[in-house]
């Protein structure tokens, strides 16, 4: 992923994104001569242990993927939105010169996986998941032995993804002018499609911090 100075994050952006944004795709490196195996998962990032917790059904096929090649990457990307040329035209330019465009927040995590398959262990990494993901309780721990969730720990297998590199990238027009930022701004409110409120809050916020 190329990352532009003005794309990429001045402080601890990412963290406070990646935090509200738990769901991305896991790419394990596949057997030579085939494709990568990705697979859609929900995550708990934890960043003061700087590691990542989910599990995967025992029957998924990236498994020996995995312990072949446990360096892994999770990819997240979201509010993202297109932007038609004229938005981007630059004062003095006609705007149908304007270069159409898109806006994404990214964030990929460089991991070494580590499996995990003993079965208190998983318990525990599954209720770590479930506490980030359902902090309000309402259901049952897991338990090794006991109902409702213990039968179920044979079927699954844990993975901690201990991070080893972050890379961020929030394209706003981060390198546009003003003027620009203020249209691109005001095209996406009026619009209103998915993720455009999304969208505008990050170009409002880079030009609030371009320089």
């Amino acid at each position: 992923m190329l990352i532009h100075p003005w794309d990429a994050p001045r402080d601890d952006t990412w963290q406070r994104w990646l935090a509200m944004h738990d769901f991305g795709h896991l790419a394990v490196n596949g057997p030579p001569g085939e494709p990568p195996y990705v697979q859609p998962l929900h995550f708990a990032y934890d960043p003061e242990r700087a590691e990542a917790v989910t599990h995967l059904a025992r029957p998924k096929p990236l498994w020996p993927a995995i312990e072949a090649a446990p360096d892994v990457l999770v990819s997240v990307v979201d509010d993202y939105a297109f932007v038609p040329g004229p938005w981007q035209a630059e004062p003095g330019t006609p705007p149908a010169h304007g270069v159409p465009t898109s806006l994404y927040a990214a964030v990929q995590l460089r991991c070494r996986a580590h499996v995990v398959d003993d079965p208190a262990e998983k318990a525990a990494l599954l209720n770590r998941q479930v506490g980030h993901f359902q902090p309000e309780g309402g259901s049952a721990s897991a338990a090794v032995g006991e109902a409702p969730y213990g039968r179920l720990l044979p079927g699954i297998r844990g993975l901690r993804l201990e991070v080893t590199e972050v890379r961020a990238k929030f394209k706003y027009a981060g390198k546009r002018s003003q003027e620009v930022r203020d249209r691109m701004a005001e095209g996406l409110a009026g619009r209103g499609q998915a993720r455009d409120a999304e969208a505008r809050t990050h170009v409002l916020r880079a030009g609030a911090t371009a320089d």
